[in-house]
């Protein structure tokens, strides 16, 4: 449902992970969701963008290979779908006065 309000499906695919946990591992979105770390990585970096997931970072025991990434919502998944709501209905808005201004200039040219 998210992909059809104009989420990618990564994208989307995270948010569902996120919505009922505080916090998850990089790794157990993986898990979850069936997507490939990098797939994971690429998600996030747009929902950052937009203020929904924060990431926090937490370096492994002994200090060696890739901190491990968490990652949270920072807005309930009903404000997000609110979000989404407004952007569809505004884009749909220009949609139709697009379609209106066509069919006037249809009439007029047609006159």
């Amino acid at each position: 449902m998210l992909q059809s309000l104009g989420l990618p499906r990564t994208e989307a695919t995270a948010i569902v992970c996120l919505k009922d946990c505080s916090e998850l591992r990089s790794l157990h979105i993986e898990l979850v969701s069936g997507l490939r770390q990098p797939e994971v990585s690429v998600a996030m970096r747009p929902l950052r963008d937009r203020g929904w997931v924060e990431e926090r970072s937490e370096k492994k025991n002994k200090g060696k290979g890739r901190p491990v990434k968490y990652y949270q919502l920072t807005l309930p998944f009903s404000q997000i779908v609110t979000v989404l709501e407004e952007e569809f209905l505004k884009d749909n808005k220009e949609k139709i006065i697009a379609l209106k201004r066509l069919r006037e200039l249809e009439n007029t040219l047609q006159n």
